[in-house]
């Protein structure tokens, strides 16, 4: 099927941001079905099933899980051009950048419980580690205390217990004592909630500029539709 300027650069467009979401998708969906299947943490599923950590995994479970299938119809679409795809598409497209746009605004609201809800998550994943030494939970820690350079849940050097995961110290005192990272957890949510609102709402744009470009596809393959209808009418 024919497509013009436009809709040539809406279908590249919606190609791109596919593969983008492709691998955040399977990045979340594998972290979490690690996280839940893992030997280390499944008994935390059997012990408290209300944990904070248990809801965090099924949240990357289920955002994951859904990107995917995002995904999967929004490659089909562009690609096939088929009407049915492409309506299913812009329906879940609406759907995911008003659930991010609301979620931004709630987290914005709510930022030192978020912060607070965050933090615990973090504890529980430095508690696994400092009991086990799971390379994947280092891993995670590693990630967490480079991001926002802060040091386990003391921040004393000689007396924290996943030190190895600690950043580098930046000054003579940091030797010493660094920032504990529940504390920077909860600072950064509380003092960075524009900046996170910024995200969700930045990504909510990226999901409506996706959207857009679905609705372009999908109103030129009806206007081809109707001109081969009318080509073989005529003929």
């Amino acid at each position: 099927m024919a497509l013009d300027g436009c809709g040539f650069v809406c279908k590249y467009i919606l190609i791109l941001f596919n593969v983008i979401f492709a691998i955040l998708g399977f990045v979340l969906l594998g972290l979490g079905l690690w996280l839940r299947f893992s030997n280390i943490t499944r008994p935390i599923f059997y012990i408290d099933g209300s944990s904070t950590f248990v809801y965090a995994v099924i949240i990357l479970i289920l955002l994951g899980t859904v990107m995917l299938l995002l995904v999967t119809i929004g490659d089909y679409g562009p690609c096939s051009g088929k009407k049915c795809a492409l309506q299913l598409s812009s329906v879940l497209l609406s759907i995911l950048a008003i659930a991010l746009v609301g979620v931004g605004v709630v987290a914005y609201a709510q930022r030192q419980k978020v912060g607070m809800w965050v933090a615990g998550f973090y504890i529980i994943i430095y508690t696994l580690f400092a009991a086990t030494g799971d390379a994947g939970l280092g891993v995670t820690l590693l990630f967490v205390h480079e991001m926002l350079h802060c040091c386990g849940v003391t921040g004393i050097t000689l007396l924290e217990l996943v030190k190895e995961t600690c950043p580098r110290p930046r000054g003579f005192f940091e030797n010493i004592a660094m920032s504990t990272c529940p504390g920077a957890i909860t600072d950064f949510f509380t003092s960075s909630a524009p900046r996170v609102m910024a995200i969700f709402f930045g990504t909510g744009a990226l999901l409506i500029t996706a959207l857009v470009c679905t609705i372009i596809r999908l109103k030129r393959s009806k206007r081809n539709l109707m001109a081969y209808a009318a080509h073989y009418c005529a003929v």
